[in-house]
């Protein structure tokens, strides 16, 4: 097998595995129904009136692809175009640093996104609007079964309380690119910008868990777990996938010829080592 197929191969174990980690949620939406789980008539916890969501869906996922896009791409290209970052690969080193950063990211979006909708289906907790949004034609006492005459979509929504997925999504993106900032922005001029940064980032995820209490979207529990659940992805992905803080010794910028291979196996290289991220490493020139 030659070393271009061999990448490619690469390439489509990368994309299947984040198709996998991304199933359990696409099926859990698509084939399944929340777990029905008994109604206490008398729970005020469920009682509350029914708002409009402060941060939908739609605008969620503009707030977060677009800064995902903006920091991500900017960043990487900075540091390829500066020579600060190196691909051992022989395709386009913007793309393939671009590649592996954009691939980290959507395998742990797709992971804490299938946590979620887990707990969601299989625990099947009522949120705080329940009753409003069911609008059952009698309920007294404690109900296994309850008939509602609302929406049987929205019914089914407000069955998904339990844990906050605009909380978990939220955070990990945001701490995702918090750590690819803390990893990414270095200088002396970004000892305050980047901490700027990062806590706009981080704020925006723990107010979005705010206003899905205020919307009576979800209890605090399910905005706390979904925060932690989030934050918890985003620091093993990036800890453990990525490449991020990796440090290893880099190699030649430029391939020696013989004389140079048999000089370097009898000679130590009397220079530190710089720091190197993974395949991608710090190269300051031609050697």
């Amino acid at each position: 097998m030659t070393e271009q197929r061999k990448k490619l191969v690469l390439i489509v174990v990368d994309v299947l595995c984040v198709f996998v980690a991304a199933l359990p949620s696409a099926i859990l939406t698509l084939m399944f129904t929340p777990y029905q789980r008994g109604i206490d008539c008398d729970d005020k916890s469920i009682s509350f009136p029914y708002r409009r969501d402060t941060i939908s869906h739609g605008s969620m996922a503009a707030v977060t692809i677009t800064c995902s896009i903006v920091i991500i791409t900017t960043g990487e290209a900075y540091l390829v175009h500066t020579n600060r970052l190196h691909s051992n690969s022989d395709f386009n080193q913007y793309l393939a640093a671009l590649y592996k950063v954009v691939g980290t990211f959507l395998f742990g979006g797709a992971v804490s996104q299938s946590l979620t909708d887990l707990a969601k289906f299989t625990i099947g907790r009522p949120r705080p609007n329940f009753l409003s949004v069911c609008a059952p034609v009698a309920c007294n006492g404690y109900m296994q079964q309850i008939n509602c005459t609302g929406s049987l979509r929205n019914v089914t929504e407000s069955r998904l309380s339990f844990y906050s997925g605009h909380s978990s999504f939220g955070m990990y993106c945001m701490l995702f690119l918090s750590l690819y900032v803390q990893a990414r922005m270095q200088g002396k001029w970004t000892r305050l910008v980047r901490p700027t940064i990062q806590f706009f980032l981080v704020a925006f995820a723990v107010y979005v868990g705010y206003t899905r209490i205020s919307d009576h979207k979800h209890h605090p529990t399910d905005v706390l777990v979904g925060l932690l659940q989030g934050a918890l992805i985003a620091v093993l992905n990036v800890r453990y996938v990525s490449d991020f803080f990796k440090r290893r010794s880099p190699p030649l910028c430029r391939r020696p010829d013989a004389a140079e291979t048999e000089q370097l196996e009898h000679k130590p290289n009397p220079q530190p080592s710089e720091p190197r991220h993974g395949n991608h490493h710090n190269c300051s020139g031609p050697v």
